[in-house]
């Protein structure tokens, strides 16, 4: 929660410096989403800060439902709160390192307020434990909660043509559904099965496999169809790359390829979610980024 975290809330923004602002959130990108870290490390200065400022901003969003103490009634006047600090920021007026570097970011690159408001939207979605029953419902969560990072992260790097912004919701649509297959045991004990029940009942997949950790027939099966799923999705939206500058295409290889590697981890042993969560060592992903150099030229 963004209040809990390393410091304490300013009472006006001349309280804050923005080198220690912009430091902050480089600080919890880097130690709270690797991936995303270095999937964007290699971004001219102020795009990368930017982005670390959104992540940080998603993360304060995302720790809000994902804290368990908080009560239901308390979880949605603080998400008031935070919509609010989204309003506030907007018009330049903040009180946290993360919107201070926000602020800035919303104003140079043009990020309209619906874009941040949605992911408010999606991470609401996630107040109540729930499971989802088609594709078309968990797809639209997905275009909330990633899909609409990936299209402000392209207004961050500056596109050539619109479409950009359509690649880049498909490209975040697929990376969400590879977490969906990474995450399916902690956020099953947190009373969420984002896997499509029409899906798991065409494989034959009860819902107590996630918690129970054992993988039953269908289940090799579900996977398989899940990952081709994404991968229809990770291919056309990768093609996000033509519209947009050579280094946020050679950033946007990187992060899709660090996903790209969990998905193949899984495939290789479907039930491996079930036992412990899926990741790429530090040595993967340092040839996931030199491959993306490679890749766009």
């Amino acid at each position: 929660m963004f209040e809990e975290r390393s410091y304490t809330l300013a009472g006006n923004e001349n309280a804050l410096d923005i080198n220690l602002s912009e430091s902050y959130c480089t600080a919890v990108t880097r130690s709270e989403a690797k991936n995303f870290y270095w999937g964007f490390i290699s971004l001219p200065r102020d795009q990368r800060i930017a982005i670390y400022a959104l992540y940080a901003f998603a993360r304060d969003i995302d720790d809000e439902v994902d804290d368990q103490r908080r009560s239901r009634e308390n979880l949605a006047a603080r998400l008031r709160a935070q919509r609010d600090r989204v309003r506030r920021c907007m018009l330049g007026d903040y009180a946290d390192p993360v919107m201070h570097v926000l602020s800035r970011a919303v104003d140079r690159f043009g990020i309209p307020e619906d874009e941040l408001q949605g992911l408010i939207d999606g991470v609401e979605m996630d107040i109540e434990p729930r499971e989802y029953a088609t594709w078309d419902e968990l797809r639209g969560y997905c275009r909330l909660v990633a899909a609409v990072v990936g299209r402000m992260c392209v207004r961050i790097f500056g596109f050539s043509d619109p479409i950009a912004l359509d690649r880049a919701e498909e490209l975040g649509v697929s990376l969400q559904l590879i977490n969906v297959l990474r995450d399916v045991r902690e956020d099953a004990a947190m009373g969420r099965v984002y896997i499509p029940r029409e899906d798991r009942e065409r494989f034959g997949v009860e819902k107590s496999v996630f918690r129970d950790g054992n993988g039953v027939a269908g289940w090799n099966d579900l996977v398989a169809f899940e990952a081709r799923r994404a991968l229809a999705l990770y291919a056309t939206g990768l093609g996000v790359v033509q519209y947009i500058p050579h280094r946020a295409g050679v950033c946007v290889r990187s992060m899709a390829g660090i996903y790209r590697g969990i998905l193949d981890r899984i495939v290789a042993d479907p039930e491996r979610p079930l036992r412990e969560r899926v990741s790429l060592s530090a040595t993967a992903k340092l040839r996931v980024v030199l491959r993306s150099w490679l890749a766009v030229r």
